[in-house]
């Protein structure tokens, strides 16, 4: 049996069924290349009770270690956040089904529901999930300015998921980069007095801000990994979350 297993956005919020699942495993893997945890390894371990074998992605992709392991034995595959929000997964539990293994899915808090709750967003009003990753060289993609470009047009929510390649992104790197974006294109859809939002969520601290982008620019959001959410057009129940628990101002609510 392959368990796919995710344990949420850093561990202690893993679900009761989760843990008990990876309790019963013979042996877990776990890759935190598509989604990182703000805890480290060591503590999930402790969380878990078992060693945890960490993959790369050539491992998950290529390799054929885990599917000839759980042809033998039970295996949980670990992942932050929910299991199934990464193709790669998608792909390895169609492997692990095509040689006849049996599999399970254990769903995990995701930061796609996590981030609209905590500033009280209706989850169904957001656009497409957008991706900022880092430019390098000559490599400036404007992908992310597009699909953002595309939600404003239609009044919804933009999710935006910062890189997390090496050091992870900060929502002050992300939003000085959302601006060069602008002055790249000129199109006039990232501008310094929309308004923004920033969540990060660590075991001990929750941080969910509003505000306008020129103000926000060079806020204090904490040490968990950080998102943005660039809102669309707000119903009056959602502007009046972002005021009371997100500190957005209250001018807003006109």
């Amino acid at each position: 049996m392959l368990s796919f297993i995710g344990v949420g956005l850093y561990g202690y919020d893993v679900t009761i069924e989760a843990l008990e699942e990876a309790k019963k495993c013979d042996k877990l893997y776990g890759e935190f290349y598509t989604s990182k945890l703000s805890i480290s390894i060591e503590e999930l371990e402790k969380i878990l009770g078992k060693k945890i074998i960490v993959l790369e992605r050539k491992s998950v992709e290529e390799e054929k270690e885990i599917i000839e392991d759980a042809k033998k034995m039970h295996v949980g595959f670990i992942t932050a956040g929910d299991p199934m929000a990464a193709t790669t997964h998608v792909e390895l539990r169609i492997r692990a089904i095509e040689e006849g293994i049996e599999t399970k899915i254990f769903n995990g808090i995701s930061i796609v529901t996590a981030a609209a709750s905590l500033l009280g967003l209706q989850i169904y009003k957001f656009g497409k999930i957008v991706s900022l990753p880092r430019p390098y060289g000559s490599y400036f993609p404007l992908s992310p300015y597009d699909a953002i470009k595309e939600n404003v047009s239609m009044g919804l929510h933009t999710l935006i998921l910062l890189d997390i390649d090496d050091m992870p992104m900060t929502a002050n790197e992300a939003m000085e980069l959302l601006l060069k974006m602008e002055g790249k294109r000129k199109e006039g859809v990232i501008k310094d007095d929309m308004l923004i939002a920033v969540v990060s969520i660590t075991h001990d601290k929750k941080i969910a801000k509003a505000g306008y982008l020129k103000d926000m620019l060079h806020g204090e959001y904490g040490k968990g990994l950080h998102s943005l959410i660039m809102p669309g057009k707000l119903h009056f129940m959602e502007a009046k979350a972002l005021v009371k628990i997100a500190d957005a101002p209250e001018e807003i609510l006109k």
